[in-house]
């Protein structure tokens, strides 16, 4: 094991209280490995440890970030979403294959589903935006954090008005899926979308309200007026 790694979790264990670990998991259905450590003092760790980790050349960051995917903690996961997107400007078109390997191998909740998801492949999508098409390809993936991968990546994105398109083909393409972990993935996204398109997201929510998920209808028109969220939600 990695000096620094070892050094970043024996902090982390340190760090750790009975209280956390019980606390955290109360906001999962399945049960998750975590020490149980506050997500501030996780933050502080991982920046301390960045400094040094930084100097390293990007391959040997990327071979530590796998060495801390692999203990399914929690927190070790967090680590990474706070590291990689401080060396985006290192980011190339092949990383995407990393990225999707560590989705498939070690993702197995929402939270670290959306931590590493949001910044780190959100952050790649604002740089390679011609790599969408293989984003949106996740959403026909049998993993359903790979399918909740495609919609999340593109949260701060949207938020920011971009990628409508590819918003909406996302979205139809998970539209009727059964899991709610995907449901509430690209409702949240229309979400997201809404801010700054609110009439064409309303539209398309109007438009397959019939046979939207209600999980994801109402994360789709949480931002939206009473009026819109009335009709939204009304039957035909």
């Amino acid at each position: 094991m990695n000096t620094s790694i070892q050094n970043l979790r024996a902090e982390l264990t340190e760090s750790a209280d009975e209280k956390t670990r019980a606390a955290t998991q109360r906001f999962f259905k399945e049960e998750v490995r975590c020490y149980g450590v506050k997500s501030a003092a996780v933050k502080s760790i991982a920046k301390r440890y960045w400094k040094d980790v930084a100097a390293l050349d990007k391959g040997e960051v990327f071979a530590l970030c796998e060495e801390l995917f692999q203990s399914g903690l929690c927190e070790d996961a967090f680590v990474v979403a706070d590291w990689l997107p401080s060396m985006a400007d290192k980011f190339t078109p092949g990383d995407l294959a990393i990225f999707e390997g560590w989705i498939g191998r070690y993702i197995n909740n929402w939270a670290t589903c959306d931590t590493f998801c949001n910044h780190t492949v959100g952050d790649f999508i604002e740089i390679y935006p011609e790599c969408l098409p293989r984003i949106i390809e996740w959403t026909g993936s049998d993993n359903r954090w790979m399918k909740r991968a495609a919609a999340v990546s593109l949260i701060i994105p949207a938020k920011r008005g971009k990628h409508l398109v590819e918003v909406f083909v996302i979205a139809d393409r998970l539209l009727t899926d059964g899991d709610d972990m995907v449901q509430k993935g690209y409702g949240w996204l229309l979400k997201e979308a809404s801010r700054l398109h609110q009439k064409e997201v309303f539209d398309y929510v109007v438009k397959h309200k019939d046979v939207m998920p209600r999980t994801a209808l109402r994360y789709a028109i949480e931002l939206m007026p009473k009026v819109m969220k009335v009709e939204a939600m009304s039957r035909t």
